[in-house]
Order: structure tokens, then sequence, then C-alpha cells
């Protein structure tokens, strides 16, 4: 085997990567912060964006190189390249880590996706949803100070120094206001994250480019039009403010979900005060064995409002991972928080039809309508591989026993090495479906990553595939029901509701029995799945 200094100097002679990815490089880490400075930046920004620019090229260029020039005569070698992946993902989440804010979100939105991508990957970058930077007491109460336009001791009686958790755009302290003596939960940008992002922005595109440059099979446009899209949105904490209270408005008839009150006097575009809640991290089994809280039902709870939120509503919170969904008991009634409401995504009706179609066709393993609404959603050729992703299933559990059976496993580490064999694939998927769905997916992976932590090693919750049949069901319905001219069809819609929805509810009651003592020994006799 050649050795690697030769390996490396044939690569960058046959591929001109000094006169290509370094020299621009170098000209981003130049250019950028003079866009910076002409966009009259304040110049300690223009200094550390060129600090910050530098770095993160220079890290990415050197982990590209180094990966392609390792892989160079490489075969079939899972162990080698599990090392060498996990190699790059750490010096890139380094970066991340030193760098912060965009940085940081984006380093967060790769974690959530366990099911999508190598596992390398993900248990590297899903330390940034507990590790992120935090500001100094000095640099928060600047940003209070001046976006409330009064100094923080007059406005609160007690400001905790310590804050509650630190995000990538910002970090929320534990306070009491002096009108009322309010005990609030105020969230703070970041000082420098607005700044920041611009120049951020543009050299996270850059490389996403260099890299599509370096490894054509490998296509990330997706990953920065996502975050193009929907940064602006989680930097104005007024429409957090906003999409925390229409939340509240669409599921004011579920007492098990509770959002956060907003203080309007005391928000703004860098500041979010609101009413601060005590619970436990949706993931914590210690607070919730010692509180009492039933972890099914937990799980239950949270198929039904997200199931709610993506087939009825068509209104997605799209960040719950366990830092943002707490839960409590109190008076004996078990709850689950919402918080973070920044990252929304907003489904169009023919979009959110056509998902209920998909899903539809998954429960029930109907290859055909799978084809068909894959297609419907611009996935083409790739629909098997696109259904594994949204399912977090294998294609053979798909197709033979159906992933509502109550036999069916969730096997993580199944589906993250065939994700290591099929990146190229799984990139130009998330290349080609429509951009909302991408976010879907995050929340999906998200959602499964509780589950999979609630519940035993490599399970996964029957009762939330019947939730989703339910709702999926219900959404269909209403939609054949809105295009019905005829009495005598809208009868039959009705018929055809009443009849699955019982299908769906006997299903349900033969699963809880199967759980139990009874139905273990009755085992042989019970059907184990339910087609709607």
């Amino acid at each position: 085997m050649q050795s690697f200094v030769s390996r490396t100097l044939l690569y960058v002679k046959n591929n001109k990567v000094k006169s290509g990815f370094g020299i621009g490089s170098v000209a981003l880490a130049i250019g950028a912060p003079v866009y910076v400075y002409n966009a009259k930046i304040k110049p300690a920004v223009v200094m550390t964006a060129i600090t910050r620019t530098g770095r993160a090229a220079g890290t990415v260029a050197k982990a590209a190189l180094m990966f392609k020039v390792n892989t160079m005569g490489i075969g079939d070698d899972p162990e080698y390249m599990s090392r060498l992946h996990r190699s790059t993902a750490e010096q890139i989440c380094s970066v991340c880590r030193t760098n912060g804010g965009l940085y940081i979100k984006i380093g967060q939105h790769i974690g959530a996706l366990e099911y999508l991508l190598p596992k390398e990957y993900v248990e590297t970058f899903k330390v940034l949803h507990d590790q992120a930077p935090q500001s100094s007491l000095a640099s928060v109460k600047e940003v209070l100070s001046s976006e409330l336009g009064a100094d923080p001791n007059e406005v609160f009686s007690e400001f905790d120094e310590e804050p509650l958790g630190s995000a990538s755009l910002a970090q929320v302290h534990r306070a009491v206001l002096r009108e009322g003596n309010k005990e609030v939960a105020v969230k703070v940008q970041h000082i420098t994250v607005q700044e920041h992002s611009k120049i951020d922005t543009i050299t996270i595109e850059f490389l996403t480019k260099a890299i599509d440059k370096l490894f054509p099979d490998f296509e990330f446009d997706w990953l920065i039009d996502s975050v193009k899209r929907n940064l602006p949105k989680e930097l104005d904490f007024v429409q957090e403010g906003q999409n925390n209270e229409h939340l509240s408005r669409l599921f004011t008839d579920v007492p098990f979900l509770k959002v956060p009150k907003i203080h309007w006097e005391y928000t703004n575009r860098r500041v979010l005060t609101m009413e601060y809640i005590r619970g436990g991290k949706v993931d914590d089994v210690k607070y919730m064995d010692e509180h009492g809280i039933n972890k099914t039902v937990i799980l239950s709870y949270l198929s039904k409002i997200f199931s709610q939120m993506i087939f009825i509503r068509g209104y997605i919170h799209c960040d719950p991972h366990p830092g943002n969904v707490l839960v409590q008991k109190t008076e004996g009634q078990t709850r689950l928080v919402l918080l973070d409401h920044g990252l929304y995504t907003t489904l169009t009706d023919d979009f959110r039809i056509t998902y209920c179609k998909l899903w539809q066709a998954i429960l029930k393993g109907d290859t055909e309508k799978i084809k068909k609404q894959a297609h419907n959603l611009g996935v083409g050729k790739y629909f098997g591989l696109f259904a594994c992703m949204v399912a977090s299933r294998t294609w053979e559990d798909i197709t033979s026993s159906g992933i509502a059976d109550r036999n069916s496993k969730l096997d993580v580490n199944r589906l993250q090495t065939e994700a290591v064999q099929q990146i190229p694939q799984i990139s130009q998927v998330l290349n080609f479906i429509p951009r909302q769905l991408i976010l879907v997916l995050k929340t999906n992976d998200l959602l499964r990553g509780i589950e999979c932590t609630l519940l035993e090693k490599n399970t996964q919750g029957v009762g939330t595939f019947l939730n989703m049949a339910r709702y999926c069901l219900s959404a269909i319905t209403s939609h054949k029901l809105s295009k019905s001219k005829s009495l005598r069809k809208t009868l039959y819609i009705y018929y055809t509701f009443t009849v699955c929805l019982m299908k769906i509810k006997i299903y349900k009651m033969i699963y809880w029995i199967s759980l139990t003592k009874v139905g273990r020994y009755c085992e042989g006799f019970l059907p184990s799945r339910v087609s709607v």
C-alpha cells in the first residue's frame, strides 16, 4: 500500500488542491470579512470573523483532504471506515464548538438525524445539544440593557447568574420580575450572534460547495438551504413568542400539553421573557421514576401531539430535542411542557395530504402506493430508501411484516450501518424532497431518539404507529369529505372511516393485552398487525 505521504502528494497533484480549494479558503478568509466590514459591522467583529473563517476553512480543508487520501485504495473495511468517519466528525465538531453560533446550530442539526446519517457523526455532534458555549453574565446584561432600555436590576429583583441552559443562539436564565413578583425564564441572545450569522452563512455555504466539488457523490445543498431559510426566523424572538401563542391556541383542548405564557412587555427581537415552568427532561428516566411518571403515557402524549401537528394542523415544532420537552406531574396530572418555539414549519394542504397517504402506504407495506406518493414528493427512483428514511425501518421490515406489526423491532445499529453504505443516495434524496420535509424528517428523528431512550433497547412502541394511523386516517377522511359532492359518497366516506377507526381501536386493545401475562399465554392467537 502506498505510504500516506505519497498518497497525499498524488491526490494534491491530480486534483489541484493547492490551486483550488486551498486558494479558495484563503480568499474566503480574506474576502468574507471584507464583506462584513463593508456592511458596517463593528471592527472587533470583523477581526473575530477573520479568525473564525480561517479556522473553519482550514479545519474542513484538512478533514476533507485527509478523508479523501485515507480512502484511496481502501476496500470494504467497516472498522477502518468507522474510525475515519469518527476522526473527521471530531475535527469538524471541535471547530463548531469553538466558533459557536451558527456552527453549533448546524452541528445540532446533524446530531438530530440519528437514523439518516452514520452513527459516528450523530454521536459526535449530538453533544452540541448540551455543550453549547455560554455567554458571560456581563454580555447577557449588556444585551438586556440594550433591548429592554433599562438596567436589568430595575426590571428583575432576582436574576440567576448560572443559566438554566445554553444553546447555539441564546441562553436562558431564571429570574423574578419586580412587577408582580413573577418567576420567569429569560432567553437572551448571545451578544454577537446576529452579526456573526451573516459571515458564518457565507463561510458555511462556501465550504459546503467546496466539499461538493471534492466529493461529487455527496450533496449538502439541503443543509445550507435549510439554515439560510430558517435562521432569520430563529433569530427573531418576537416570531418565537408568536409561534408559542399560536400553538397554545391550536391545542387549547389538550389538557396534557403546557406551553409557557409570554410576557410581551419584556420581550423583543433579542430577549424573550416567559413563564418559568419546572419539570424534568423528557429523556430523564430517573426523574420520571422518582415522580411516578409513566413512560408509556409520555410516549403516547408525544405521538398524539406531534401526529396532530404533522397530519392534522400542518404546523410543526421542529426542534423537540430532550432539552426542549419537559415532563411534570402536578395534582396527579401528567403533562408535557413544550419549550423553544423558534423553529416551525407550515405544511401546505397538498403536501400534508400526500405525506399522510405516504405514511398510510408505509403502515400497510403497500409498495406500489409508497412508490406513487414518493414520486409525488419528488423522490423518484429512490422511493424505497425514502420510505426507510421516513419510517426509520429497513425496506424488509416495511414490505414484509409491516412496521405496525407488534413483533417488529427497531434495529438502530442495522439502520446506521446501512446509512454508512448509502450516504450518497441519502444526500441525493434530501436534495430532491421539498425543503419543508427536511424539518419534518429532523422532527421524526428527534422523537424516535426520545422513544428509544424511554423504551427497551431496539424496540419502538406500536402505540406510536397506531396513533399515527389514526391521525392519518382522520386527515385523509377530512380531505375526501371536502371534495365530496354527493350524499351517497359522503355516507360511504363516513362508513369506511368508522370501520377503519374501529380496526385501530380493536388492535390497540389487542396490543395492550399482549403486554400482560394473559396476552403472553395467548400470543399465538392474537393478530400481529392491522391494515387501515
